[in-house]
């Protein structure tokens, strides 16, 4: 099981923040740092300092850092079109020594691209968009060195793009792709998605919308990994339990029903409960970026019994 730290820094973290959860997720021997990409805090409070820039954070931790993957959990297209979204993806993975992954999404939160003048379509626009830019990046991601890259969709039109900079992977980045599961979302990540995320669903639901995926990837014959996310919320007895949930405003039985809520050894069961469906990844969302002793604690006593 590949245990990845997944941060919120749209609740309020400067990048300094966000560099020191990376490098305590390096030292410490997780597998990932993944962040979210989103410009508008969610619930109270004004979300200062402010946002920062998924892939400017990404681009500078891929200097920053030696080992561990970096990635968006996810990028909506909303906020950015296709060709240069690819460009920015392939020229972190050569910063970092082709440590990137790229979750993409199509975007939910109206309110932020209100805030900031981006338009925001319909559903069914945004998933035929999110369609298109899919395909889009995948090809100019995986254009052979030398030749280009044309398309011609209903949202997108592409002519002989030279399909640079060349990722150091290959044949691309791993494209990690969530949802519902639902049939069209199935059939896309079928076709074109390394790794499907569940993201913040009980152990049934997460289920019933890995099933959904098999049965579209058994048609593509691919090979696609699943994963998981759940708020992290770990304590060495009750009373550090309740203090981290109090922090971020979460009840601890809600925590120990509806994520990784708990002692070590509860948490260990859960994630057990979770590879059980196949699932081999684990997102753990940290909402307190101050905390760094709770990754210490995740670290030396719930994986090394994964």
């Amino acid at each position: 099981m590949q245990l990845c730290i997944f941060t919120e820094p749209q609740q309020g973290a400067t990048y300094d923040d966000l560099l020191r959860v990376a490098k305590a997720t390096e030292d410490l021997g997780f597998d990932a740092f993944f962040r979210s990409d989103h410009y508008l805090r969610m619930g109270g409070g004004d979300g200062a300092p402010g946002p920062t820039d998924a892939w400017l954070t990404l681009a500078a931790l891929a200097r920053e850092t030696t080992r561990i993957r970096l990635g968006t959990l996810v990028s909506p297209t909303t906020f950015r079109l296709p060709g240069p979204l690819a460009i920015s993806v392939a020229q972190v993975d050569n910063m970092s020594g082709g440590r990137v992954e790229l979750g993409l999404g199509a975007g939910w939160y109206e309110a932020e691209h209100v805030a900031y003048g981006i338009p925001f379509y319909d559903l069914q626009e945004r998933f035929d968009r999110f369609a298109e830019q899919v395909e889009i990046i995948e090809g100019l991601l995986t254009t052979p060195l030398g030749a280009t890259y044309s398309f011609d969709g209903t949202y997108y039109r592409l002519v002989d793009a030279p399909a640079l900079p060349k990722p150091v992977q290959s044949p691309r980045p791993p494209l990690i792709l969530g949802g519902a599961g639902k049939k069209r979302g199935a059939e896309l990540a079928a076709r074109y998605a390394d790794e499907f995320n569940v993201g913040f669903r009980s152990l049934d639901a997460t289920s019933e919308m890995l099933e959904r995926v098999r049965a579209a990837v058994a048609v593509t014959g691919r090979d696609v990994a699943y994963s998981a996310a759940q708020v992290l919320c770990v304590g060495r007895d009750e009373a550090e339990l309740a203090r981290r949930a109090e922090v971020i405003g979460r009840d601890v039985d809600e925590l120990r029903q509806d994520a990784l809520g708990g002692t070590p050894s509860e948490v260990v069961d859960t994630i057990g409960r979770f590879a059980e469906l196949g699932v081999t990844r684990i997102y753990l969302q940290v909402l307190d970026l101050a905390d760094l002793d709770h990754l210490e604690l995740v670290a030396s006593e719930v994986a090394p019994q994964l």
